[in-house]
């Protein structure tokens, strides 16, 4: 198949063609030529959309979707369908399943159920057995079968002397742990941010000193062990700072931040809405803008979708039944392209997350196997549930002013257009 993108404007600053407007021709998956204007042929496929923009392929670090196990909440073949349609290339995959992503046999499950799909399915495996946190579980058979990264999904390590030890092995085959920055113990039974706003509603509050205490062990324990971390969804200000102050050290830690969490604050619980009900729970304007800088300033390494689908019989309930979690990969570009720049959300999305978790670093030039997000980052529009692919529809952005359009992917191949 012959794929021509008709005056794309290149998004990639490792790229000559960086923010110039080209049509670019792909022959069999490779890009075959990058010029000012390219004839189009009758046997070509032309890609001719509004204010075209190309970059390199997305890659979201926390996806979970629910096969096997919980196919109702989503499968993987509809999972990957909303991700190529999301603008993402490749997803990580979280091992909160059932059962729980945890030994080889999981791990080549996954891959072979995503071999045909337009976008790249990576998983992640769970650090402990059964993520009960009790016992390690088989990281190198897992690496070797093709698991990229190790961690409990929304699970704190509790036990410090496990982690401590999943921190030394991992580094036998270079392994990538992750670790969920919460402290039951502070944390307790809250269940949305402790401040102002959980007061004035009578709900129980989890502390911005939950996240603190676990973030601030972990580097602890990295620095006494190296090794790679990467702490997922961080949420204040100050887990910013601390994980910028262990950079300065030079210890191997990443982390990310959620769209949601860099675009909406606990101001949303006055509705008692459980579509905001997530975890981390939503925090304070103030922490909001310090996410955002930190993202501007390099600290915070990546946004993730978080995309956690629920069902309607576990969501739509008493606020404080529901279950945590939110859709997110059809609003996460709409989202942050409201509050960042263009160039450092690409780089998140792009450069960033492959770096840290071990996958090649891509650059649009010719003669490289086309890996492309196409989208139009201006034109702003209300997200709705017409705009939900998902199966599960628990988005936080339901009824929010998003900024600018996916259109689609060329990856694997194939060409995915929404």
């Amino acid at each position: 198949m012959t794929t021509l993108l008709k005056s794309a404007t290149i998004i990639d600053p490792s790229s000559q063609y960086h923010k110039q407007i080209k049509d670019i021709l792909i022959i069999n998956g490779k890009v075959d030529k990058i010029d000012n204007k390219i004839q189009n042929k009758p046997s070509y496929k032309l890609v001719e959309l509004e204010n075209l923009h190309v970059s390199c392929g997305w890659f979201d670090t926390s996806v979970s979707l629910g096969e096997p196990g919980y196919e109702e909440r989503e499968t993987i073949q509809n999972g990957l369908s909303v991700a190529s349609k999301s603008g993402f290339t490749s997803i990580a995959l979280n091992p909160n399943t059932f059962p729980v992503i945890d030994s080889k046999s999981d791990i080549e499950f996954l891959i072979n159920k995503a071999s045909n799909s337009a976008t790249s399915l990576y998983p992640i495996g769970a650090l402990t057995k059964l993520s009960d946190g009790k016992e390690i579980a088989e990281l190198y058979d897992m690496q070797q079968s093709g698991a990229i990264a190790f961690g409990d999904y929304n699970k704190p390590i509790v036990n410090d002397n496990l982690m401590k030890i999943a921190l030394l092995y991992a580094q036998n085959f270079d392994g990538l742990v992750i670790s969920f920055p919460k402290n039951n113990s502070i944390s307790g039974d809250g269940i949305v941010n402790e401040g102002v706003n959980s007061t004035k509603l009578g709900i129980k509050g989890s502390p911005a000193l939950a996240e603190h205490m676990q973030i601030a062990r972990d580097l602890f324990l990295l620095e006494y062990t190296g090794g790679k971390l990467h702490i997922p969804t961080i949420s204040t200000a100050k887990s910013v700072a601390l994980i910028k102050e262990a950079k300065k050290k030079g210890l191997q830690v990443s982390c990310s931040a959620s769209a949601h969490h860099i675009t909406l604050v606990d101001d949303e619980l006055q509705f008692f809405d459980s579509k905001v009900k997530v975890t981390p729970p939503l925090r304070t304007i103030a922490d909001t803008k310090a996410l955002q800088k930190g993202l501007k300033d390099g600290i915070i390494d990546m946004i993730t979708s978080d995309h956690n689908p629920i069902d309607t019989e576990h969501k739509k309930l008493e606020f404080s039944l529901s279950k945590d979690g939110t859709i997110g990969l059809e609003s996460l570009f709409g989202a942050v392209n409201t509050v960042l720049d263009l160039e450092t959300t690409i780089k998140c999305l792009t450069t960033n997350p492959r770096s840290v978790f071990g996958q090649d670093i891509q650059s649009i030039k010719k003669d490289t196997i086309a890996n492309f997000t196409l989208f139009n980052p201006e034109g702003s529009y209300l997200f709705s549930k017409d705009n939900i692919l998902s199966t599960s529809k628990n988005s936080a952005f339901e009824g929010k002013k998003l900024q600018g359009t996916v259109y689609g992917i060329f990856a694997n191949k194939k060409l995915v257009l929404n």
